[in-house]
């Protein structure tokens, strides 16, 4: 498993985050708090606060591909 923090600063980020991960066959999660959403589903994202850093796990060991076209929204705390 992979886990790093990310944050979207626009509905259009989190537009296009939802496409690059939908393109890759891996599960990914994202959690704020206790509530944990699939990073796959558009409607579990907004559920979120998306205002803070965004935990998000990738449940696969070599995905290299996929943190790599995610590196844009990745932020350190």
């Amino acid at each position: 498993m992979i886990r790093f923090t990310v944050q979207f600063k626009s509905i259009t980020d989190v537009k296009d985050f939802v496409h690059t991960v939908n393109s890759f066959p891996y599960d990914v999660d994202l959690s704020s708090g206790r509530y944990v959403v699939d990073a796959k589903s558009i409607m579990g994202i907004f559920s979120l606060e998306l205002q803070r850093p965004i935990t998000l796990e990738i449940h696969a060991e070599n995905c290299e591909d996929l943190v790599d076209a995610l590196n844009k929204y990745r932020v350190e705390i």
